[in-house]
């Protein structure tokens, strides 16, 4: 794995990265390339932004507030979210926005979960979609993260409020949206900000000290500067600068989405929480019910029919509360029952039951297309071709 990891960045594809294997209680950790470009090695403590990962987490937060009957899976969400009462919906999604018929029954905490409130990312030119265009104008869009752009909580939902939904509630898996409302159902149900309410009942009890919405500055040396792709030239160019960017300063809006910077040690503790059956050293963070629930396949096959991220995504895959679940074993390192998720700018997480295995990738070069780059098809292939043993089932 060394050897692999260290190709990617010897040819420039990637400037630095880190990897994780645990399995059985052994850990093993890499760290390769530089934070940026010319800049300082990368270490095992340093910072990335981690994307995506933060739904996982978002999700973890939401069934705290179920299992304390603060939230139920099946409520409706107008108690809390009134913004979101009484949606209209559209005609068909390349429609005007004043096209719409009314909704068939109410937004769900299970739909938020699950990626099925009817809003999302849509994989397609914007131009050829009013909803997304409109959007993207409110500031509340579905591309790279921004938070320097995002409007505060209330603004945020307030705006959406003013949206028609892109489906009926239940109808189809839409990425995205569902975990930022989910940010903001979370802060009004504890009765306290978003990021409150993680660091209290997630990264203090995990130690995971590392981990939140932006990066102080005693820290920001540790921080990676992010990188994206000019498919242009298919040079790297910067996203994001570490001193002075987007995650140098505390956000308006934390987005549950894809807010969060992280270290891997600190998501480490996390996925082993959530293989552990949300048990951490002699505590618990959730219940083994609460997890399984999280852990299975949501959705019908009606709605993967119709959904998608990536061609053949839903083929070996299902989707759970703010993870994806392996439905069907359809290469070396994909057992049935894996779950985990990865992050746009860089990063992957999974954990496996089957193996007794995490595995976790930070890098700072962005995805260039919803399907895996080959740094992790590879990472995740040598994880598994290390396994020598029969597994215990």
């Amino acid at each position: 794995m060394h050897n692999v990891m260290a190709g990617y960045v010897d040819r420039g594809e990637i400037p630095g990265l880190v990897t994780l294997v645990s399995r059985r209680g052994e850990v093993q950790v890499g760290a390769l390339g530089a934070k940026a470009i010319g800049g300082d090695l990368v270490r095992r403590d340093t910072i990335f932004r981690i994307a995506s990962m933060t739904k996982a987490i978002t999700a973890a937060a939401a069934m705290i507030l179920v299992e304390e009957c603060k939230l139920r899976l099946d409520e409706p969400v107008d108690r809390l979210l009134p913004e979101l009462a009484n949606r209209k919906v559209l005609k068909r999604l390349d429609g005007p926005l004043d096209d719409t018929v009314p909704a068939i029954r109410p937004i769900t905490v299970r739909d938020l979960l699950t990626f099925r409130m009817g809003h999302g990312m849509v994989m397609g030119s914007p131009e050829k979609y009013p909803i997304v265009l409109a959007t993207d104008e409110l500031q509340i869009g579905t591309g790279p993260p921004s938070p320097a752009t995002t409007p505060a909580p209330d603004e945020w939902i307030r705006r959406l409020g003013t949206l028609p939904l892109m489906h009926q509630p239940g109808e189809r898996w839409m990425y995205n949206t569902g975990s930022e409302v989910l940010g903001v159902l979370i802060a009004r149900a504890s009765g306290q900000p978003f990021d409150k309410f993680l660091r209290e009942r997630i990264f203090d009890p995990l130690g995971m000290h590392d981990t939140g919405f932006s990066v102080p500055a005693a820290k920001i040396g540790r921080l990676a500067t992010s990188y994206w792709t000019n498919f242009a030239t298919g040079k790297l160019e910067v996203f994001d600068e570490a001193e002075g960017g987007q995650w140098s300063r505390p956000p308006a809006f934390p987005s549950g989405a894809a807010g969060l910077v992280s270290t891997i040690d600190d998501y480490h503790a996390f996925a082993q929480m959530m293989l552990n059956k949300g048990k951490h050293g002699i505590g618990s963070i959730l219940s083994r019910p609460s997890v399984e629930v999280m852990t299975t396949d949501q959705l019908t096959d009606g709605q993967k029919a119709v959904s998608g991220l990536s061609a053949g995504f839903f083929e070996g895959h299902g989707w759970g509360f703010g993870v994806s679940v392996v439905t069907k074993r359809v290469d070396i390192y994909g057992p049935i029952g894996k779950f985990g998720w990865d992050g746009g700018l860089g990063t992957s997480w999974y954990s496996d039951p089957q193996e007794n295995m995490v595995t976790i990738l930070l890098t700072q070069r962005a995805w260039t297309s919803p399907s895996p780059p080959n740094v992790c098809l590879d990472f995740w292939t040598l994880a598994y071709e290390a396994i020598d043993d029969t597994s215990e089932r």
